[in-house]
């Protein structure tokens, strides 16, 4: 009779659908799979309208206020936008799941984008910095979508689960800058200027991302974790590891991480098309180089979580700040009419950020608890927003006032302070 009104009890406490998913362990597996098809599937689509901003935003900024000086703000915009955003995805997330928070995050996302064509259209600087505000809501949707592959996952596959995600960008991610000439001419044949292409493009992505999650994300993968966190540990044979109390250090740990490469990795890449700009690159040529970037940022994500899960967080973290300086001192003395050099910089930048993005991810994941955990991932994600804020808007001033050269120098020294960083996390 006790133990009949304990499972009372129990059931009373969620709802029928959730039932079945506190019980199975092989439920559990299953909705951890259906949730990274889900994710990978709209990170293809979310890919490609965060292609658009890289590419052409600082040049459509330049073509529109005529000054070099400016140009570093669409970046501190749209990324001041993901911070807000992160925020607000992060709650909403952690209120109402994963669903409702990542698909409003990329409507948003959606709105921004059609606001910037429009500026292009009335050539309204007010709209133009407005709408890019709005379209960082796409950004840390983007980014955040990473962590829903991670709600079902034990620890052993959470950075892999990360990594899928991630890879999956990569499909949008390096066609949309190899679209950008595309886009450019079909805006230019419908009366909108050729820059401003490419944010249609992100208008229809950012939607159709969204919509997929919106729809297909069911059951929520985060409410289904919350639940089975909460639930008695001798009574709840599940096949995700106990979880464990909050460890604020390794959030800081973590956070901090995520915060260097952030930083180290926008600023660089803000100022590569306007470099390139300057020394006679055509936007084609842009367009390849932003795509091997954006490429070297996903592409490597499935070897990048298996040595995360395998080698360690804190070596990876470690070999982030080690290809992060390596980008900085090629880009710094590549000869600027060289391809092939900037290419390899820029490689190297996406492949640091790789690193330390995945690794800091695996780090902050293990250091959280489900009742918690997407509110905190949030918070952490706006400070990395404001990082890439900071790294934009002082990239063009320190050009403008500087050169390139010293600005990669710059970005190569921050780079080593995350070795520091993570030896003090593995003390703690």
């Amino acid at each position: 009779m006790i133990l009949q009104d304990e499972r009372a009890k129990e059931a009373a406490r969620h709802p029928a659908w959730l039932q079945p998913y506190l019980d199975s362990p092989e439920k559990q597996k299953q909705l951890y799979k259906k949730t990274l098809f889900i994710v990978i599937l709209s990170q293809i689509f979310g890919g490609a309208g965060l292609a658009a901003g890289i590419t052409v935003g600082a040049l459509l900024a330049q073509d529109m206020l005529g000054t070099d000086s400016m140009t570093g703000f669409p970046t501190a915009l749209f990324t001041l936008g993901s911070a807000a955003s992160a925020l607000l995805v992060g709650r909403l997330s952690q209120r109402f799941g994963r669903r409702t928070g990542l698909a409003a995050g990329f409507w948003g996302g959606a709105v921004g984008a059609a606001g910037v064509v429009a500026a292009a259209v009335t050539s309204s600087i007010v709209l133009l910095f407005a709408s890019l505000f709005i379209y960082g809501a796409g950004t840390a949707t983007n980014l955040q979508a990473r962590y829903a592959g991670t709600d079902m996952a034990a620890s052993t596959q959470r950075a892999m689960a990360v990594s899928l995600a991630m890879v999956s960008t990569t499909f949008g991610a390096v066609a949309g800058p190899n679209l950008v000439e595309i886009m450019g001419e079909f805006a230019h044949s419908i009366g909108i200027p050729a820059l401003a292409g490419p944010f249609i493009l992100a208008a229809a992505a950012f939607s159709l991302a969204g919509l997929v999650l919106f729809v297909f994300l069911r059951p929520d993968p985060l409410i289904v974790a919350k639940a089975i966190a909460s639930e008695p540990k001798e009574e709840n044979a599940v096949h995700l590891a106990t979880e464990p109390a909050v460890n604020k250090r390794g959030i800081v740990a973590g956070a901090s991480v995520m915060v260097l490469t952030q930083l180290v990795m926008v600023a660089i890449m803000t100022m590569t098309p306007v470099h390139m700009g300057h020394h006679g690159h055509e936007l084609g040529e842009v367009g390849l180089v932003i795509g091997f970037h954006v490429g070297a940022m996903y592409l490597p994500s499935l070897i990048t979580g298996v040595l995360v899960d395998k080698v360690g967080r804190t070596a990876m973290a470690v070999a982030a700040g080690a290809v992060l300086l390596a980008a900085g001192l090629v880009s710094a003395f590549a000869p600027a009419d060289s391809m092939v050099l900037l290419v390899i910089a820029l490689v190297l930048l996406g492949l640091g950020w790789n690193f330390g993005l995945i690794s800091s991810t695996a780090i902050i994941v293990d250091a959280t608890h489900p009742s918690s955990r997407a509110k905190t991932q949030g918070s952490v994600d706006v400070l990395v927003a404001l990082a890439g804020a900071s790294g934009g808007v002082l990239s063009g001033i320190v050009v403008a006032h500087s050169s390139y050269a010293a600005l990669s120098l710059a970005g190569a020294m921050l780079s080593l302070l995350l070795i520091p960083m993570v030896i003090w996390s593995r003390r703690s």
